[in-house]
């Protein structure tokens, strides 16, 4: 399990529109980028990693109230066990009149052995 794969089944549970890096194509008026931001080994013992924390971010855009996708988003993270390390409001993009807010994340996952 990694967790672009967990927030892609998270976001296609929400029925939120979505793409991994951008948006391709024409977006919609509410849809949420995932950037992926780091993969780290933070606890080791004896020099052997012992968790794989990964992070990503979540990039929110509305045409209208963007209070309600970021609350159900936050949630939802919540809920499933990720740890939320920051949110905040952007800024207004006259030029898209798009709202740009943000929720990073993070995850701490097993090690699989076979995949170092």
């Amino acid at each position: 399990m990694n967790i672009l794969s967990e927030l892609t089944a998270m976001l296609t549970d929400l029925k939120i529109p979505f793409e991994v890096g951008h948006f391709s194509g024409v977006p919609p008026d509410e849809y949420i980028v995932i950037i992926p931001l780091a993969d780290s080994f933070d606890m080791t013992a004896d020099n052997v990693p012992q968790a794989d924390v990964q992070e990503a971010r979540l990039a929110i855009y509305s045409k209208n109230n963007y209070y309600p996708l970021r609350n159900t988003v936050t949630s939802r993270l919540l809920d499933e066990d990720f740890t939320i390390t920051d949110r905040r409001y952007i800024e207004f993009e006259a030029e898209t009149k798009y709202h740009h807010a943000v929720i990073d994340c993070k995850k701490l996952y097993e090690i699989e052995s076979e995949g170092l």
